[in-house]
């Protein structure tokens, strides 16, 4: 049986969370192996909808193993709040496991998020400032603290001690801040300490296991392709990998068990935050997609900037996830446009480029190159099969798929949980 890997292929807000839903009831575990509660799904179930952050989506339904990976940072009242909510509305939650090895966001990581984005000014990166970042930092610099250090005391009081030597400096001496306190951030960390206990698990022992017995487990990334820290428009990234690499470091599962790899497509394109963006319309056809498609943000609240459909960047999502399928989302948002525009290359200092630059600079000053293919006027929303769909509708969806270099599987054709024609199944 297979493990998957599903990840965004734009810049996120790609309809993840429906995509894993919808593979929630053949699943036995859904995995998120990167990113934290900057992420954001909505999945929606029957006249139910679910805002979800830090919590993989397979915790709606009831036969799945939600983990959360080592790979994921973790801030543990934000976790408990989504855990309240979840329990408040019926569902259970008592399956969820977390790698003892996933970092906890601390608040002192928070607040230099926070004051860092300020101080930038006009260079700010459009971080969520909900510590991401600095956390990734500490992570990386070795003085993270990690969800096994609440379970010894004085390992963790000397790491919250490590951590703040430095960064007591910088918030005191470069941002005019006052120092934190080490004592109170261990006392506040422990204080979640019995609450986590019974999810804690080795979460690598755990997967590999059900993989070896046929178990079929889904890795489920937050973000998108573009906005990997390696591969993504840095560095307008977050601080993980969201592309499918990033799913054996952050869940300890090896690259060889890894069967396929579905990238979540949107019919058009969008992104929060700054850096650059080829195809964004600042025009009233980027208002209508914004409103139809009710494009805002999960986590942020912002409003998404919102564009056409950009090949260049699907076939780049391709390659460098080797993906093996595609599923398009929210198809349904643009009906009723006489023409479509799809960006089928750029133009960069006079040249046409087919692919998407390595250079930040090329990129940031690449011209989207249109190709204009025909509209519908039908409602595609009650649509249940490929055949059901108006005629340019499925050229639309075949000239996408041609040009992006994988098989478009699934389409989603509107936001419920059954508003998807499924072309060829995932498993």
């Amino acid at each position: 049986m297979p493990a998957l890997v599903l990840l965004g292929a734009q810049w996120g807000d790609e309809g993840k969370g429906k995509a894993t839903d919808l593979l929630g009831g053949s699943v036995d575990y859904v995995v998120r192996y990167q990113g934290g509660n900057n992420a954001g799904h909505t999945v929606v179930v029957g006249d139910q909808k679910y805002a979800l952050h830090l919590l993989p989506s397979g915790i709606l339904s009831p036969g799945c193993t939600p983990v959360i990976g080592n790979g994921v940072v973790v801030d543990p009242a934000v976790l408990f709040s989504e855990l309240n909510g979840l329990n408040e509305r019926g569902v259970n939650t008592s399956k969820l496991l977390i790698s003892g090895n996933a970092h906890l966001i601390t608040p002192y990581n928070v607040t230099v998020d926070k004051v860092t984005e300020r101080f930038l000014g006009s260079r700010k990166i459009g971080t969520t400032g909900r510590g991401i970042g600095p956390t990734y930092a500490d992570k990386i610099n070795r003085v993270g603290i990690r969800v096994q250090d609440l379970y010894d005391e004085s390992i963790l009081v000397q790491k919250v001690e490590a951590a703040l030597d430095f960064k007591n400096q910088i918030l005191a001496k470069l941002y005019n801040r006052r120092a934190i306190e080490s004592g109170k951030i261990v006392e506040e960390l422990l204080t979640y300490a019995d609450r986590l206990k019974p999810y804690v698990s080795d979460t690598t022992l755990v997967l590999n296991n059900a993989i070896d017995e046929g178990k079929v487990v889904l890795f489920e990334g937050g973000q998108g392709t573009l906005l990997d820290v390696d591969h993504g428009t840095y560095p307008f990234v977050t601080s993980s990998n969201p592309t499918a690499g990033g799913a054996c470091t952050g869940s300890g599962v090896g690259p060889t068990k890894i069967s396929r790899v579905i990238g979540i497509l949107k019919a058009y394109t969008t992104r929060v935050g700054a850096g650059p963006f080829p195809t964004e319309l600042l025009d009233e056809d980027g208002e209508a997609l914004r409103r139809i498609g009710g494009e805002r943000g999960v986590t942020t609240g912002r409003d998404r900037r919102c564009g056409w459909f950009d090949a260049p960047i699907a076939r780049y999502a391709t390659r460098v996830n080797g993906l093996t399928d595609f599923f398009l989302t929210k198809l349904d948002v643009l009906t009723g446009w006489e023409q479509i525009p799809v960006c089928v290359a750029y133009e960069i200092d006079g040249k046409r480029v087919e692919e998407l630059p390595y250079s930040q600079t090329d990129f940031h000053h690449a011209k989207p190159i249109y190709e204009m293919l025909p509209g519908w006027s039908e409602d595609i929303t009650k649509a249940k099969t490929f055949d059901d769909l108006p005629k340019n509708a499925q050229d639309y969806v075949k000239a996408l798929e041609e040009m992006s270099g994988a098989p478009i599987s699934a389409i989603g054709v509107g936001p419920g949980r059954t508003e998807t024609i499924q072309i060829n199944s995932f498993l």
